[in-house]
């Protein structure tokens, strides 16, 4: 039996749904949740030399912008590769592969090009990379034809060879046939890679009857998949379901969680309306042999992880997992959240960094910017130690960043990876590198008469009231408005909350005077909140 691998292909294939547009933070969060989830290999975008260099699109002119984006990442164990589709990029263009962050390059071409795209891959061999031909619309190629690129391929001897069902044309038996004569023509030493499309939805069951042909054949072999399907037209394989059927079928030791936390933070924003594939509300529910309503129960609470929520519906028990029961799930829920953990030792050692310190928490509106004068003259005079929730400003870089959700996670995702900033989360945010510095249980945080239970600023209130501060000053604490930008990056803003821009306002007002005895609040930059 040969070795199974899985590639991750969302960052390129994927870029077909938004021309390449993820934005920085959503590439390096996706780069490194794929990572941690122990793929093998990670395609990071299209080398192009016809497009310009986008520091937000992972589609670039060259090698040296691929450093420039993804340079500073910990690859750990996965294998980097690029992709270039055959003529829209030069050998001028691609560095030597010990000058470059790329392991492995990718060439996809179409059958009428076939001996000048293998010579082109032999010239990226000679540049020390691993390269892998992709054979465009495999099904367009007869026999003779596929006998013909596999007598090219053993000459110039790419490490892999993979069939592109570039229009998801291809069921089961179609394949093997394929996938039969490339085994017996090509050189033992390549792989075979499978890259399928959705069009049949087959390409998640033809990823398994490729799997399956490893147990027949001592070749390595290879299949693709991107989160969510997100793809070209009816999109990809879904990795989340290739490497479930991996670890359950092959003994392999993927992170499914890491790819759901991705889908969920970093995929879903391109969903609609340029919408393809599945939907991953049944595949929690399916995956966990439940009703989907619990799935939608859980989801409507805004406060657990994808990780914790699968965690969660896997103690569902008997008849209740396919039959409803609502009051039942939430005892589940409640008993969930109250036992997740004991934060008593975090805390404790949290109130020592906080002891004696005059306390600076500064927040996203837009007076971080407009009124940044105030700001500044306090610092200079105070030097407070700054906790920042769920953002960082460049004028006022935060000693500790307060996190409390797993989309905020994703925004400060770039500079967390380049600094070394000490994280409070709450336990609902799932880390993806290495473990936050301090992890408070939100079970005790959550306030849950409100409309919103997980109100930033007021959990944040609340950790520091039980780390014993007395005082706290506040900036860019706005308060929120029905009609102006409430948040200095508009991205940031909830979709909610210029609707509920009154209630919002009139419960933080009223828990300022709840807790006027435990911690006092003064304002640094004007706000709509009324403390008096």
């Amino acid at each position: 039996m040969g070795k199974i691998s899985l590639l991750d292909c969302t960052l390129r294939d994927g870029g077909y749904v938004n021309d390449w547009k993820f934005g920085h933070d959503n590439m390096v969060s996706i780069f490194e949740r794929v990572v941690d989830a122990g793929t093998d290999i990670i395609e990071i975008g299209f080398l192009d030399d016809r497009r310009p260099y986008d520091y937000d699109r992972s589609i670039m002119p060259d090698t040296d912008c691929v450093e420039k984006i993804y340079g500073d990442l910990d690859r750990k164990n996965t294998k980097v590769f690029g992709m270039i589709d055959y003529g829209t990029c030069s050998i001028d263009h691609i560095k030597p592969c010990d000058q470059s962050y790329l392991d492995g390059i990718r060439v996809i071409f179409k059958k009428h090009l076939r001996e000048d795209a293998l010579a082109f891959c032999a010239e990226l061999k000679k540049l020390g990379y691993i390269v892998f031909a992709q054979l465009v619309s495999v099904t367009a190629y007869s026999d003779d034809e596929l006998r013909d690129l596999c007598r090219i391929a053993n000459d110039k001897k790419p490490d892999a060879v993979s069939m592109v069902d570039t229009y998801g044309l291809t069921h089961q038996k179609d394949l093997l046939h394929i996938l039969e004569i490339l085994d017996k023509e090509l050189d033992p030493s390549m792989m075979i890679g499978y890259h399928g499309h959705n069009n049949f939805q087959m390409g998640y069951a033809n990823c398994q009857m490729v799997l399956a042909y490893s147990k027949q054949t001592d070749r390595n072999l290879l299949v693709d998949g991107s989160l969510y399907g997100m793809g070209k037209s009816a999109g990809n394989a879904p990795i989340e379901l290739v490497a479930m059927h991996m670890n359950n079928e092959y003994g392999k030791a993927y992170h499914i969680s890491q790819y759901l936390e991705a889908i969920d933070a970093n995929i879903m924003q391109f969903y609609q309306p340029a919408t393809w594939g599945y939907s991953m509300f049944f595949f929690i529910a399916a995956s966990n042999d439940c009703h989907p309503d619990y799935v939608k129960q859980l989801t409507n609470k805004h406060t657990l992880s994808i990780k914790q929520m699968n965690e969660l519906l896997g103690k569902l028990e008997g008849e209740k997992k396919l039959l409803y029961d609502k009051n039942y799930m939430e005892k589940l829920y409640l008993e969930f959240q109250d036992k997740e953990i004991n934060d008593s030792e975090q805390i404790k050692a949290l109130s020592e960094v906080l002891k004696d310190r005059t306390i600076l928490v500064t927040g996203p509106g837009t007076t971080i910017k407009t009124e940044s004068d105030k700001i500044s003259e306090f610092a200079k005079s105070n030097d407070p130690l700054i906790i920042s929730i769920n953002f960082a400003s460049n004028s006022f870089m935060p000693d500790y960043i307060f996190l409390t959700n797993s989309k905020r996670y994703i925004q400060v995702s770039t500079l967390l990876s380049k600094q070394s900033i000490p994280v409070i989360a709450t336990s609902n945010v799932t880390a993806t590198h290495k473990p936050f510095e301090y992890v408070v249980n939100i079970s005790d945080l959550l306030d849950r008469d409100s409309e919103y239970a997980d109100n930033s600023l007021m959990m944040l209130l609340k950790v520091l009231i039980r780390c014993g501060v007395k005082e706290v000053n506040l900036a860019g604490f706005d308060g929120y408005s029905g009609t102006d930008a409430n948040y200095l990056d508009e991205g940031k803003e909830y979709d909610f909350a210029k609707k509920k821009a009154d209630y919002l306002n009139g419960y933080m007002s009223g828990f300022f005077k709840t807790h006027k005895d435990d911690i006092k609040v003064n304002f640094l930059t004007t706000t709509r909140y009324d403390i008096a």
